[in-house]
């Protein structure tokens, strides 16, 4: 039996370098069928021309079609659908993700091309829908689908959610069994919790996923990304949890675990400000976290309880500024052109972002997902329709009708108002001691301003303390080929070949 999960992202921008990654959840079916013998590939259709996508499709002739669903992709998702039920007639299609979990009345209208979707977490529902795929009488037996039957919808029982996370494959142990993935990017991404007890009114994951935040053990962890180091030649890692501090205890263990391990990796995550403090930023920093995202919203303690963020200002500074102080970049979202937001609302958001100093930042105007508590409640209050995600075209449907001058202006102070002051990085080696992502983080910082000699070094205090730091060589080549010093620029990459062997910027560079 040959299943294909697929996806398509739905983005106009081709050139877009993330265009190439694909939901982390399709990794993990995929490893799930993998493991349990069946004949999964992934693919990821997203900058293939239609014409590429049915050769694909008639090459491999899946008896099953898997295909990942979420809101801004999910009018080219059904267009996939139904190339895939006029190429293949006989398979059976199945649609799951965010999207299709709270809009399967919409997917299963009666011309479907789409034979059940999957609700919720997919893994244990997937395989067991693939054994049952051709009896479709048997459907009515497996929780957490939806299908249409004669006239009507039938929504079986939930299905419980995975208890013990560590209990799933690794994704990237099957990435290979793929096309359209960029593996020097995808295996990165990386995820450790699932479920979310925060209660922010604009996102629809503890809906989806629970309240209740399931973890994955701090060695679990820190086997995967060995595993990636050795076998893709990573050494950057992006943990996607919604809040990866969740449990304090677990993240400092994690920490001190890579610490002991000597891997030399940088990474980032997202958090809440109520879910760190000096310690664990602290043990963060030192196991190498150069980048903390943090979901601020907004500077008026009005527009954070109408988004049900359930924190204030002084909360928001206290830990961006421990954040700085410990000397991790700080990135911070907001959230603009939200209903009733006043000039003195934005004006509280800019004095904030001045204050906050962050080193990067993203500003979304507030939109509509299903499954979350601003959809059903201006659903209920006659502000939009139930059906609204099937009549828009707009890959994002956001709340204002006519978008305000809010977002460019955010966007300007989150520009103008970056840390700029290179003394930070004295004063963080006073408090740490040597810390290479310091290091990184000081060079990078030089390096973008043109100081070069400053930049070296920074590495150069890398190379001399842990010579086994891909980091400092890695950065030190750069840093040589940017200045026209290529002979030492192949040196130092050849060092990361001996430290990673699959480093592959290293082996490009050096023709290897």
């Amino acid at each position: 039996m040959n299943i294909l999960l697929a996806y398509q992202s739905g983005l106009p921008h081709r050139d877009d370098p993330y265009i190439s990654l694909v939901p982390t959840g399709l990794c993990y079916l995929h490893a799930c069928l993998q493991e349990a013998g069946y004949n999964s590939y992934l693919a990821n259709f997203s900058a293939w021309s239609p014409s590429k996508i049915k050769e694909e499709l008639l090459r491999f002739k899946p008896d099953i079609v898997g295909i990942s669903q979420w809101t801004h992709n999910r009018h080219i998702s059904l267009e996939l659908a139904d190339m895939c039920r006029h190429l293949l007639p006989n398979s059976t299609i199945v649609m799951g993700g965010g999207h299709a979990t709270f809009c399967y009345a919409d997917i299963l209208t009666k011309s479907s091309p789409v034979d059940v979707v999957v609700l919720g977490e997919g893994e244990a529902t997937l395989l067991e829908l693939v054994g049952l795929a051709s009896s479709r009488t048997e459907w009515h037996g497996i929780n957490g689908l939806a299908f249409r039957c004669n006239d009507s919808i039938i929504v079986t029982a939930p299905r419980k959610n995975i208890d013990d996370l560590d209990r799933l494959p690794l994704p990237a142990r099957y990435l290979d069994k793929s096309v359209g993935l960029d593996l020097e990017l995808q295996p990165g991404f990386i995820v450790t919790t699932r479920g979310c007890p925060s209660t922010c009114y604009f996102c629809s994951s503890p809906d989806f996923w629970g309240r209740k935040v399931r973890f994955r053990s701090p060695s679990a962890i820190v086997e995967e990304i060995l595993y990636i180091r050795k076998r893709f030649g990573l050494i950057y890692f992006s943990i996607r949890d919604d809040t990866f501090t969740a449990d304090r205890a677990r993240v400092i263990n994690f920490c001190r675990l890579l610490q002991e391990s000597n891997i030399n990796i940088l990474w980032n995550c997202q958090s809440r400000v109520t879910s760190i403090d000096e310690e664990l930023v602290t043990e963060m920093k030192r196991s190498g976290c150069e980048c903390i995202q943090l979901g601020v919203e907004s500077g008026s303690p009005s527009i954070l309880k109408q988004l049900g963020k359930n924190i204030v200002p002084a909360q928001i500074e206290r830990a961006c500024a421990l954040i700085r102080e410990v000397g991790i970049n700080l990135s911070v979202y907001l959230i603009s052109d939200v209903p009733g937001e006043t000039e003195n609302d934005l004006q509280q958001t800019i004095e904030l972002v001045r204050n906050l100093h962050p080193d990067d930042g993203y500003v979304s105007p507030l939109a509509y997902y299903p499954g979350t508590r601003l959809y059903k409640d201006a659903v209920l209050s006659g502000a939009t329709t139930r059906d609204i995600f099937a009549i828009k075209q707009e890959s994002a449907i956001y709340v204002a009708t006519v978008q305000g001058h809010s977002s460019p202006r955010l966007l300007t102070e989150l520009t103008k108002n970056r840390h700029n002051n290179p003394e930070r990085f004295k004063q963080q080696k006073i408090r740490l001691g040597y810390c290479y992502a310091t290091n990184v983080i000081a060079c990078e910082w030089y390096r973008q301003r043109g100081q070069f000699i400053k930049a070296e070094r920074e590495l150069r205090e890398i190379t001399e303390r842990q010579p086994d730091n891909a980091w400092g060589w890695l950065l030190l080549g750069d840093l040589y080929f940017e200045s026209g010093k290529t002979k030492r620029g192949r040196e130092c990459y050849t060092k990361v070949l001996n430290i990673v062997p699959q480093h592959n910027q290293a082996r490009v560079a050096i023709g290897a």
